[in-house]
């Protein structure tokens, strides 16, 4: 089975970058120990330091959705109230090429 790959764009106000940069980067170390994390990658958009993304495949959806639910992210969202111009959130799954096995 195809693992569920997560693509989150998350948007920081222009005065609170630092800061939401920070806080992004407080979740990848609890996160890669959870059950079913293959992957956490953040990113940081080169021309618009405010756009953060991160990378994620989970072995399933329900480890992933155990996941959203989890203490981290919550704290995440207590932490950044009011420092966020948004979220964005896409679930995807990988389609190989043809002959290519499905990761």
């Amino acid at each position: 089975m195809a693992h569920l790959t997560i693509v989150a764009h998350i948007t920081a106000k222009e005065d609170q970058v630092d800061f939401v940069k920070s806080e992004l980067l407080k979740l990848i170390a609890p996160t890669l120990k959870e059950d079913g994390c293959v992957n956490y990658d953040l990113h940081q958009d080169n021309e618009n330091p405010a756009h953060f993304m991160f990378y994620e495949n989970w072995e399933t959806r329900e480890l992933w959705q155990q996941h959203t639910a989890g203490q981290p992210l919550k704290g995440f969202g207590t932490a950044t109230e009011g420092a966020l111009e948004g979220i964005q959130v896409h679930e995807l799954t990988h389609l190989p090429a043809s002959g290519q096995a499905s990761v």
